[in-house]
């Protein structure tokens, strides 16, 4: 087996953070239908996996956007309730 940083599963950090965090901002946009659950579960996801990314700098990029996708789908349900009043 191969050592080194390119076969490490570290390098998924990014990719998997990008996905989590773009799935997360579209459930975000659509929480008025199905819930903020999702937008919560996998926004925490993809700010948890941009942070361990952006620590072993690997997809620095990849876990930027991640991470800013991620963090604000966490935080727009909880603006938009306290907008509303709910």
């Amino acid at each position: 087996m191969a050592t080194g940083s390119a076969d490490s599963p570290a390098t998924l950090y990014g990719p998997v953070s990008l996905l989590l965090g773009v799935i997360a901002l579209i459930a975000a946009v659509f929480a008025g239908f199905i819930g903020i659950a999702i937008p919560f579960l996998f926004g925490s996801l993809a700010v948890t996996f941009g942070f361990l990314g952006l620590a072993r700098k690997l997809n620095r990029g990849q876990c930027a956007i991640g991470l800013t996708a991620g963090s604000l789908s966490v935080l727009y349900p909880i603006f938009l309730a306290g907008a509303l009043g709910v």
